[in-house]
């Protein structure tokens, strides 16, 4: 549970339909075996006490005894663990039989929640057997506890408010007044699934979307747990698909036609925080609700989960591609209506030869695709100076000629010497003067060329590049359109990559590809023997660590805290927990320093979770301290 993880399992056992002892049995072996995992939250199936499939068996005197003494067992089994417990069996309340989840934690029952959806269609006809909830909550006795019974319950940790959870039983979910979606506005980031769903043709692929969309509509971590095939196979057979997702995605799922179970961890500080984001999670949409708490110990949590090293990038290539189709889309048509609007006869753009005003050459060239206009409307620059390799201007002129855009090379040497003249800079200096002082020269060319042209700057600079600041100030920073400015710079690269793999013509692929290999660097150090001396990762850090930081940080507004162990679990063996240290404090530091550029960026489209413009994406004062942030990580 520490840094607010919360391990949960979703359990098939096995089991035999009505021997409520053997099951019990089952479901205290395993509760032993997760306990012995540290796991916080442990759901069972649907009626896993007694067997979903016992049908007029459940009005029989002698089954319903077995399973309330079942439930007393399992109680037992549990005092002194760390760990709630979902079981389902049939509860008797008055004259009525419920289909219920009975919540349970070190000896004792937190409540019981009965089904509020009870299905009569096609194979199933539970109305035959189990009665609707009441509408309000009510206390009851069963298994020798005085206890809660309703659908309004929330369970909370007192130790760990994030640790919230509610249940739903099987139908529950598919229902339209679905039971979560109050869950959800009542507290509860995790809903918990009681299910005994049996197995038809695509029914397992249409359970896992509903599972996936239902914890993303909700903002929430969902444990899906169901029937196995050990229930009777008479009509029907289950296969004990077990689901645990959060925020829409699948952290993990069971093969069909297995008994066991399967673990993860679900991040409720993910969720709680995501959802303050969010105004419909807001007290006025609550009905009543009751509040269950109880305590457990803060333990360590072991990360099981996967925690991409890339999170901006998909991990599988088929959904990479279409991801990098869709940005494409996104940013050119964003150019298009740019382009349209300001009535620009021209598109001017900085060539460097290096991968982000190669990207934004690419978006430009669709965008003039897309509005039937000739290439040539495209003016592509490129201002060798003091750092400039041939490599890098080579791959900018092979660029410009394959993509048929105007091209034109203005080496801007003596006009930045003159400017040193001008203010008696010392051309042997190589200070930040002397960067920048080439980077706005390359701006004032661009713009002057836009005048004359009757056209706009398209800006080049990514969003990784704004996260650190890496951009001088009235230089690289400004144009009249930013492109890649919502574009990460883990992503730039497979976007250019992918344009190179869909390239036609040889020579282009190859530059590209050439343009993927080379150190990012702003080329305003004088090279050495042709070679680029200045990296920019030498000197503000690996970009796949600074993604991972901007990622965290402000997708979910982690602390330093929390970002440096998934970034040790998710590079371990690639970076040491010092080099982490080091990059994550010079991320904050510059983060924190360098929001006066950000503050007055030009338009530029946000193509994903995280935007850094000041008007719809990151609003932060440029006088914010980074005291906290790096006192946090001075104390890790």
């Amino acid at each position: 549970m520490k840094n607010k993880f919360i391990k949960v399992a979703a359990v098939t056992p096995q089991m035999k339909v009505a021997d409520c002892k053997f099951n019990t049995q089952k479901i205290i072996e395993i509760i032993d075996e997760l306990s012995e995992k540290n796991v916080n939250l442990a759901v069972f199936p649907e009626l896993c006490v007694t067997g979903y499939t016992c049908y007029d068996l459940f009005f029989q005197t002698t089954l319903k005894k077995a399973a309330e003494n079942a439930v007393k067992e399992i109680m037992t089994a549990t005092k002194d663990k760390n760990i709630v417990t979902l079981i389902g069996t049939p509860v008797k309340v008055d004259n009525a039989l419920f289909n219920c989840a009975v919540v349970i934690y070190n000896g004792k029952i937190l409540g019981i929640v009965p089904k509020s959806n009870i299905p009569c269609y096609n194979e199933f006809d539970e109305t035959r057997y189990f009665s609707q909830p009441p509408k309000n909550n009510m206390i009851i006795d069963f298994a020798g506890e005085t206890v809660l019974f309703g659908t309004n319950l929330t369970f909370e940790c007192e130790d760990l408010e994030e640790f919230s959870f509610s249940v739903e039983v099987c139908e529950d979910l598919f229902a339209i007044n679905s039971p979560s979606n109050s869950h959800a506005l009542n507290g509860g980031n995790i809903i918990a699934n009681l299910s005994a769903s049996p197995e038809t043709v695509e029914k397992n692929e249409f359970r896992r979307n509903f599972v996936k969309m239902k914890s993303a509509q909700l903002l929430c971590g969902y444990v899906y747990a169901s029937s196995g095939a050990d229930e009777s196979t008479t009509d029907l057979v289950f296969s004990g698909h077990n689901i645990i997702s959060e925020n829409g995605k699948i952290l993990e799922e069971s093969e069909l036609f297995s008994n066991g179970y399967v673990i993860s961890e679900i991040d409720v500080e993910l969720i709680s925080n995501e959802r303050s984001k969010i105004s419909t999670f807001t007290p006025e949409n609550c009905e009543k609700y009751d509040t269950v708490y109880f305590s457990m110990p803060l333990n360590e949590t072991k990360l099981t989960r996967k925690v991409s090293e890339t999170p901006f990038v998909p991990e599988d290539e088929k959904t990479l591609k279409t991801r990098c189709e869709e940005i494409f889309n996104i940013t050119a048509h964003a150019l298009k209506k740019r382009l349209t609007h300001s009535r620009a006869k021209t598109a001017t753009i900085g060539i460097s030869g290096g991968l982000d005003s190669a990207l934004a050459l690419l978006i430009t060239t669709r965008a003039m695709d897309m509005l039937n206009r000739d290439r040539t409307d495209i003016v592509a620059v490129t201002m060798p100076c003091f750092g400039t390799t041939k490599r890098t201007k080579s791959n900018a002129e092979i660029l410009c000629k394959k993509l048929g855009v105007t091209f034109k090379e203005i080496d801007i040497t003596s006009s930045v010497k003159e400017h040193f003249k001008d203010i008696n800079q010392d051309v042997n200096t190589h200070d930040v003067t002397f960067e920048n002082a080439q980077a706005r020269e390359r701006t004032q060319v661009l713009m002057d060329i836009a005048n004359q042209n009757g056209g706009i700057v398209v800006g080049t600079g990514d969003l990784s590049e704004l996260a650190l600041g890496w951009a001088t100030y009235n230089g690289d920073h400004m144009s009249m359109y930013a492109v890649n400015a919502g574009i990460p710079k883990t992503l730039v690269y497979h976007l250019v990559k992918n344009e190179a793999q869909n390239a036609k013509d040889e020579e282009l692929k190859n530059a590209l590809l050439d343009i993927v290999d080379t150190p990012v660097s702003p080329e305003l150090i004088p090279a050495k023997e042709d070679k680029i001396t200045q990296k920019t990762e030498d000197i503000v850090g690996p970009y796949e660590l600074h993604d991972f930081f901007i990622y965290y940080t402000l997708r979910y507004g982690f602390s330093p805290e929390k970002i440096l162990r998934l970034a040790k679990y998710a590079f371990e063996g690639e970076y040491s927990e010092d080099t982490i240290k080091k990059w994550l404090k010079t991320f904050f530091t510059r983060f924190f320093m360098q929001q006066f550029k950000r503050s007055c960026l030009p338009d530029g489209v946000k193509i994903g979770s995280v935007t850094l413009s000041p008007r719809n994406g990151l609003c932060m004062p440029s006088d914010a301290q980074a005291t906290l942030w790096l006192e946090e990580i001075e104390n890790l």
